[in-house]
């Protein structure tokens, strides 16, 4: 399959990754700790140039990704959004999940739902998926907020234990969040912006 280079919504384009410009600006979000306190560990500038490399070929190999996040107006890399395979076992493998990570100065406007939306009508769409997941540490209540703001809903029979994280680990707790396509077409969602 031919990469999806591309995706616009009102605000965003989301697109492929440019060289040091945008590592920059996702090394300074990866080693912010308060953006970075639902993950495990903040990451350094060769860790955060190995995720890019990652994301690449992840496109490389399924025609989709996670793509860079830039503001229309002002073509600033704000973020990422995209769309993933699950690479780790759980009940609910194989599947796609979606994700998106924003940098502090953006959070709140609304960017991360529109970019979801985006992706959703990519995944459904071009795509052809059946179903997306999405899932975050049961203590990150902003991005649960997006999840069922883009129409995803959660039943807490799914929610699991994260396999790459120790038994303890404050974040180990997962809550997993899913929408189908007959959800999207039916609209059961609200796609304003």
């Amino acid at each position: 399959m031919e990469p999806i280079l591309e995706l616009h919504s009102p605000r965003l384009r989301l697109r492929q990754w440019r060289g040091d410009a945008d590592l920059d600006g996702f090394a300074a979000m990866c080693a912010d700790p308060q953006m970075m306190r639902y993950f495990p560990a903040t990451l350094s500038r060769l860790e955060t140039a190995a995720l890019i490399g990652r994301i690449r070929g992840h496109f490389n190999e399924y025609g989709f990704g996670l793509w860079a996040l830039e503001h229309t107006a002002t073509g600033e890399f704000i973020g990422l959004t995209g769309l993933a395979r699950v690479n780790f076992d759980a009940h609910f493998v194989p599947a796609v999940e979606i994700g998106w990570r924003l940098a502090r100065e953006h959070w709140g406007l609304g960017y991360a739902s529109e970019a979801a939306y985006t992706c959703l009508a990519c995944a459904f769409g071009q795509l052809a998926l059946e179903q997306v997941v999405a899932f975050t540490a049961e203590a990150n209540v902003p991005s649960q907020k997006v999840m069922q703001a883009v129409g995803m809903a959660c039943d807490p029979g799914d929610d699991f234990d994260h396999p790459a994280l120790p038994a303890g680990h404050p974040l180990r707790r997962h809550r997993l969040f899913r929408i189908g396509r007959a959800q999207w077409q039916q609209g059961l969602y609200d796609a304003s912006v």
